[in-house]
């Protein structure tokens, strides 16, 4: 079976989970192209890195999630949600996925 990171995970929810909701116009199936990742990513987090890390990672998913609201306002959505995967992807990596 393929490992997939879970850097790639996250990052795939939050692009994954803006777009269906875009395409489809149905926010709710947005959300949970969202959770199903983040829930996924998560359990990674929690296994690789234990609590600690877990929470951490998957406070900063949220976060992501819940700041590219605002900045899309400034930078326009998809730039905001592409920066927001990028900020926890490389978060994720760097903490969890790395060697």
């Amino acid at each position: 079976m393929v490992r997939v990171p879970s850097s790639a995970v996250a990052a795939a929810g939050l692009v994954g989970g803006y777009a269906v909701a875009r395409w489809t116009k149905k926010r709710p199936l947005g959300g949970v192209v969202l959770g199903a990742a983040g829930l996924a990513a998560g359990r990674e987090w929690h296994r690789s890195g234990g609590a600690r890390v877990g929470a951490g990672l998957g406070a900063l998913y949220l976060a992501g999630f819940a700041g590219a609201h605002p900045l899309a306002k400034k930078v326009g959505a998809w730039p905001a949600v592409l920066g927001a995967a990028t900020v926890v992807a490389a978060a994720s990596w760097a903490v969890a996925d790395r060697g």
